[in-house]
């Protein structure tokens, strides 16, 4: 058996219990909260557009393409979460994989996603409330209000604020919450495919289907092919959270890694079906309804609420994208606190973060935290300005690549020495993590290639280089600073006195 490892479980015995309430989640309160953090009607919506600027009628095929390293990461999640199920998760694992410098960087990369999309959730979710006031009240001056500076980072506050009293509840109160915000987003979504699909061919831009959509091969330019890829590793963000609830998980070892793979397929499933009814419906043209005009590209659902759904059903669209995004919203502070809760727990943050509300059984002060952070976040970048904001955005997929392919990697060097002992151990810890690793190192290679140009993202720059590329790389790097910062000043985490690095070796069972 392996050193560290508890004998009857095969589970470290190094890793502590934080006081997080057990049991709470099931399997399908699991896949809620992943398929909630997606968030798959703002992730539409938000990305249809940009997608088919970059790959025309190849949306689908990259869609299915960033499926791909997003399900082979899931398998690494799924073994490691099986020996160490830990809500620190990709911050655990290449810890105790590799050694806590990369652990440390893989949190603060972890930590970064969440903090950016929660702000850029609160800010889609504050422009579809008063879209959807403006459409049931027929005003105008009521719809644009959204784009008031001052409203919006006030009305932005107000969102992020309820979202962290929910979280702060407990995990029970956000399950009750998630089961009716999914359910309805889920149920209005399938309601305007069906009817999109009713109304084909009365779009002036409509086509007909054809299998050549499916064929990521068609897109000819690599480049084109990374920034979809990029776009389509965003929409599918999110499952991870099925994991680092699974503390709080009934059957932690085996449960969550179950619940990342079904939410895979419900989503992978969602956005091809949708992705193909609506270009068929609207088309990719450049105006009008069309997938690729760049005045609704950002907010296509938008666009497309009225004609598809029709003047008495279309308020139900924005109000789908309303609860889409003020869920994911919700769900979100679930990885980001637990991220918190065990970097404190084992000293890689303040100690402060390790702490657990003795009636919720949540991080107290790590979901206090986030939620002062998410709102500072939004309404300092709006304030110094909105192409910074645009910018870090974009960057989003540098952050996700970078953690989820450190996680992948881990899973590989992690069980090493149990590669050889079956072909199942072959298969689901070394190739597939290690394909899902290699995509997305690839990736981000080329994506932090292609955001060395100013043209990229908002179009700003800094001393000639894009500021997607300043943005993204400066933030990972500002990490390793505030590492070397804290390993100063508590030096304890970094010499493995409170999570040590413990691959297993190869000692078959007794």
């Amino acid at each position: 058996m392996a050193v560290g490892q508890d004998r009857g479980t095969g589970q470290q015995t190094d890793l502590r219990t934080k006081g997080l309430s057990t049991n709470s989640v099931g399997l399908l309160a699991s896949v809620v909260l992943g398929v909630s953090s997606i968030a798959p009607v703002y992730a539409l919506t938000a990305t249809l557009g940009p997608t088919v600027t970059e790959v025309g009628l190849q949306m689908p095929a990259i869609f299915l393409a960033g499926f791909l390293p997003m399900l082979l990461v899931a398998y690494a999640y799924r073994e490691l979460n099986r020996v160490a199920p830990d809500c620190g998760t990709s911050f655990t694992w290449t810890t105790k994989a590799f050694n806590p410098y990369v652990g440390w960087l893989c949190g603060w990369g972890a930590l970064l996603a969440t903090v950016i999309v929660l702000s850029n959730l609160a800010g889609v979710a504050v422009s579809f409330f008063y879209l959807l006031l403006g459409e049931l009240t027929g005003s105008e001056s009521v719809a644009t209000l959204g784009d008031n500076t001052v409203v919006n980072a006030l009305t932005c506050v107000a969102f992020v604020a309820v979202a962290t009293w929910i979280t702060y509840r407990g995990v029970e109160a956000t399950k009750r919450v998630q089961y009716v915000l999914v359910g309805f987003q889920m149920a209005v979504l399938a309601v305007f495919a069906v009817l999109a699909l009713v109304k084909s061919g009365s779009a002036p831009g409509a086509i007909p289907f054809e299998l050549s959509w499916l064929d990521p091969t068609a897109i000819t330019s690599f480049s084109a092919f990374t920034a979809g890829l990029s776009l389509s590793l965003f929409i599918y963000w999110g499952w991870d959270t099925c994991l680092t609830v699974n503390e709080e998980t009934a059957g932690s070892a085996r449960t969550p890694g179950r619940a990342a793979l079904l939410t895979m397929l419900v989503i992978i499933v969602t956005y091809v079906g949708v992705a193909i009814v609506v270009q068929v419906y609207a088309g990719i043209g450049t105006e009008g309804t069309g997938l690729g005009n760049p005045d609704t590209g950002d907010n296509v659902f938008a666009a497309l609420a009225g004609p598809v759904m029709g003047p008495g059903l279309a308020f139900l669209l924005f109000l789908a994208v309303v609860a889409s995004s003020a869920s994911s919203l919700q769900t979100t502070f679930l990885p980001t606190t637990r991220t918190m809760l065990a970097m404190g727990t084992y000293g890689a943050l303040p100690q402060r973060l390790a702490e657990v509300h003795p009636r919720f059984r949540v991080p107290s002060t790590a979901t206090l935290v986030a939620g002062a952070a998410t709102a500072a976040f939004y309404v300092g970048m709006t304030i110094i300005s909105e192409n910074v904001l645009i910018d870090t955005i974009y960057a989003l997929g540098l952050m996700i690549c970078f953690y989820y392919g450190l996680t992948a990697y881990a899973c590989v060097w992690y069980f090493r020495h149990e590669l050889r002992r079956s072909t199942r151990d072959l298969v689901f810890k070394g190739v597939l993590p290690l394909l899902g690793a290699l995509m997305l190192t690839a990736v981000f290679v080329q994506t932090a290639v292609d955001t060395l140009d100013p043209a990229y993202g908002s179009g700003s720059s800094v001393f000639g280089i894009g500021s997607v590329f300043v943005v993204g790389i400066g933030l990972l790097l500002l990490g390793a600073v505030l590492m070397l910062v804290w390993r100063a000043r508590h030096p304890e985490f970094f010499r493995g006195q409170t999570l040590r690095v413990d691959t297993p070796s190869l000692v078959l069972d007794e």
